[in-house]
């Protein structure tokens, strides 16, 4: 049975669309239930197929024109250009797509996206030059500036002028809910962030657990000031607000479901130019 993905628009300009996806519409079961494209997660490659074909129907791109990397989380950026159109499926999957966690394309008809399940995901789009890019950034692809990596990235490709950059942060898990140990706190202090802003400590999320409290981390904050230090307009960053642990009914989170589980697909489609 065929069911559309319920998808979660976001309003950043007429010649672009924006969405992540949510966890219903489509066909996969469990704790990949329903709608998963992403292939490194476990998920039967028959439902994969069958929720990416709904989704390109969706955005009216043909299935070819789909672009998702297996990120692993560093900061390497991928361009898809009108060449990469050329090259057969397998060469761009293995090849091209391997060991990115941004990726980039000025291409019209192109859907770029990247998947998480409480990591953050973020979507530029450079009104100028009619570009976009999505980028996977985990607490290691925070700690490394993945979203100065990737704007420099566009700078280089597309003459990217962050004053015309507009930006969305999707839905990730949010400060009350990240739980991390004093290590990635301390990597954090070390690299120069904020601590007084970044961080707060709670009580632990688990019961039995027995210390008092654990640091928690706003990876959404995180980004937002890497967004603006790199010279977005505040004004021009969107932030969902919607946390992934808290909504994992409606969102993917693997800090609830497992790895093993289902992953949000955050995309951005660029269109003509009107």
């Amino acid at each position: 049975m065929k069911s559309n993905p319920i998808i979660h628009e976001y309003l950043v300009d007429p010649r672009v669309t924006a969405f992540s996806t949510t966890r219903l519409g489509g066909c996969s079961t469990g704790n990949y239930a329903s709608f998963n494209i992403n292939h490194y997660c476990g998920d039967d490659e028959t439902c994969i197929a069958r929720n990416r074909e709904q989704l390109c129907r969706c955005l009216e791109i043909s299935n070819n024109r789909l672009f998702l990397p297996h990120q692993v989380h560093h900061t390497d950026a991928i361009a898809i250009t009108k060449t990469t159109l050329e090259l057969s499926s397998d060469i761009v999957l293995q090849a091209l797509l391997e060991d990115k966690d941004a990726i980039t394309t000025n291409v019209p008809g192109c859907c770029i996206g990247v998947s998480t399940a409480d990591c953050i995901p973020i979507l530029l789009y450079d009104t100028d030059n009619h570009a976009a890019a999505a980028i996977h950034a985990g607490w290691r692809g925070t700690l490394n500036h993945i979203v100065s990596e990737t704007i420099a990235h566009m700078k280089s490709y597309y003459h990217t002028n962050p004053r015309y950059l507009k930006a969305v942060i999707g839905p990730g898990i949010s400060l009350e809910s990240f739980e991390v140990g004093d290590e990635v706190y301390d990597a954090f202090a070390k690299a120069g962030f904020p601590m007084e802003q970044m961080a707060r400590r709670f009580p632990p999320m688990r019961p039995d657990d027995s210390e008092k409290e654990k640091w928690h981390i706003d990876l959404p904050l995180c980004n937002l000031q890497q967004l603006i230090s790199a010279g977005v307009p505040p004004s021009q960053i969107h932030s969902s607000g919607i946390c992934t642990y808290r909504y994992s009914d409606d969102f993917f989170s693997a800090r609830r479901l497992g790895i093993r589980s289902g992953r949000i697909f955050t995309g951005i489609v660029l269109r003509q130019p009107r």
